[in-house]
């Protein structure tokens, strides 16, 4: 089952890798389209829930597909958010279903590179990104993450950062997806960017 599962994470990221501008190095143009997996919904309640969203709260999500996390972090917790995605399509997707559960005043949707995106202001981080991406944006989070902020990731754990939180299910839709239902969803907390000279 374990074996069955990773196999069919390898294959997942290998068209997430270059949907999140994460192959080819930083000159790859990037794509207009492709397929995505869209987040279950019950993962998807269950990333928010263990970051405690609330009202206060301004949630990053780093590839965030059809938006979906972002606008329910609005919609069901009063959140603001942001979506950052390379696909065009859809981020054109995002804001229209953002307008259609009428949070369009409180989310907002950027096509472009997580590594290029400003996350200063964000107070939750939700990623659903494999272990090389996550090796490579921990320091980002590391830098630019407020002290405090909470991060949720999908799957991969960040390794090199101290574990919150780690819990478990199965999501039907998930299996129905991917072939397996086994879920993890890792909490972390950023210790805050460190002086300038100890870094």
């Amino acid at each position: 089952m374990i074996a069955r599962r990773q196999t069919l994470l390898a294959l997942l990221g290998l068209w997430l890798a270059p949907r999140l501008g994460l192959a080819g190095g930083s000159g790859a143009e990037m794509p207009d389209g492709g397929p995505y997996v869209p987040t279950p919904q019950l993962v998807v309640e269950r990333m928010l829930e263990l970051a405690g969203v609330g009202p206060d709260d301004t949630v990053y999500d780093l590839g965030s597909g059809d938006g979906r996390l972002v606008i329910e972090a609005a919609r069901r917790h009063g959140a603001r958010g942001v979506g950052i995605e390379r696909d065009a399509l859809l981020v054109e997707r995002s804001q229209a279903a953002a307008a259609e559960a009428r949070v369009a005043d409180r989310v907002r949707f950027i096509r472009g590179d997580i590594f290029e995106a400003d996350l200063r202001r964000a107070s939750v981080v939700t990623l659903y990104l494999l272990p090389a991406m996550m090796l490579h944006l921990s320091p980002k989070l590391r830098d630019e993450l407020p002290a405090g902020a909470r991060v949720v990731s999908h799957d991969f754990p960040l390794e090199d950062w101290p574990q919150e939180r780690m819990v478990q299910f199965e999501s039907e839709e998930k299996e129905q997806n991917l072939g397996t239902g086994a879920t993890q969803l890792f909490l972390y907390r950023a210790p805050g960017p460190r002086p300038a000279e100890t870094r």
